[in-house]
């Protein structure tokens, strides 16, 4: 629903939750599914949305901040860019003296966009998905505000990503592209909007462009033995060409001696039709894998669970047992039950 009937402030149909802490993410438009994909149980509760590329002005922040508050504090996620915190602060400063207690955590997975020991300058890109899963799973699960903030800010800095362009988008306010390419050329470490990336080059196959993200992000991978995986689409990657990434980076991962805990495959964090892809790690213990593992539910990503079955988005397993999972997928398909963007994950 719409907070006060503001359009560019949507929160749950049942917000305000009970002794609940709130989480209210947000960000400019046309990085869809995100923000709006991600209201929901176990998510978020509220979204506050700008034009495309544009940071959401105050007011809805401020009105799907009051609508999402049930006396416990609201948590604001969104990534590192210099708009989403001016005008976020500015809300949060307006909520304070309503007696709304704010807390933020600014995304900052992009390693790309700045060196470790900058981390706190780097900007946020597709770990948005897993920085928002931990907490808002936190906040479900009754935590407090304090604690809420503690595990997503550990969300963050256990959050690595690096991405890749092929092609640009076009911008629908100046009908003009986000940046130029020429038709044999990519762009390593490119932005969501188009910010520059690290090296332009030749165009190349999936699997050096995949190996040579990898050799990035393990620089940064700190000996975890433990990671939830995503390969994330822009806009316009075909599906087929996501799962060619993924496949090299499940080989590299495995050389590495690196379990994948989960993998989700498909499009989380866009460029509108900007063509290339990214791939984000997230490095687990227990705490942080329990909290991945939490169920949710909202309009593009959910987690459930029965008696044999634990979902986690877009992959699943079944107690180790592949015979079980091969049969119960045989029922699926015969039900029409798996859509096209599902991925089986046999862990």
């Amino acid at each position: 629903k719409f907070a006060n009937q503001n359009k560019r402030a949507v929160v749950r149909k049942d917000a305000p939750i009970k002794n609940k802490v709130g989480i209210l993410i947000g960000g400019g438009s046309g990085h869809e599914p995100a923000f709006l994909g991600y209201v929901g149980k176990g998510l978020a509760d509220g979204a506050a949305i700008g034009n495309v590329f544009a940071s959401p002005s105050p007011e809805p922040i401020v009105e799907a901040t009051k609508a999402i508050n049930a006396g416990k504090g609201v948590v604001y996620m969104y990534g590192n860019y210099a708009g989403d915190i001016m005008n976020f602060d500015m809300a949060a400063e307006m909520c304070e003296m309503d007696n709304i207690q704010v807390k933020t955590v600014l995304v900052t997975d992009d390693i790309a966009s700045a060196p470790l020991d900058k981390k706190q300058e780097r900007r946020g890109v597709a770990g948005d998905f897993y920085v928002f899963k931990a907490a808002g799973a936190a906040a479900d699960k009754g935590m407090e505000l304090n604690d809420v903030v503690r595990l997503a800010e550990k969300a963050n800095d256990m959050t690595i990503s690096m991405g890749v362009a092929l092609g640009p988008c076009s911008l629908p306010h100046t009908l003009e592209p986000s940046f130029i390419l020429q038709d044999n050329e990519m762009e390593i470490g490119l932005g969501i909007h188009g910010e520059a990336g690290v090296r332009k080059g030749n165009l190349q196959t999936a699997d050096e462009i995949t190996t040579e993200l990898m050799d990035k992000i393990l620089n940064e991978i700190d000996g975890s033995k433990k990671v939830s995986v995503l390969v994330n689409g822009l806009g316009s990657t075909p599906l087929m060409e996501l799962y060619i990434m993924y496949k090299k980076t499940h080989e590299i991962l495995g050389k590495n001696n690196i379990e994948i805990q989960s993998s989700f495959v498909g499009e989380y964090v866009t460029s509108l039709e900007m063509n290339g892809a990214s791939i984000t790690l997230m490095k687990l213990d227990d705490e942080l894998q329990s909290l991945l593992e939490h169920e949710a539910l909202c309009s593009m990503f959910k987690v459930w669970k029965d008696n044999n079955m634990k979902w986690i988005g877009t992959s699943w397993k079944m107690n180790n047992d592949l015979s079980k999972t091969k049969k119960y997928i045989d029922i699926l398909i015969k039900n029409n039950k798996i859509l096209k963007k599902k991925t089986v994950n046999f862990l």
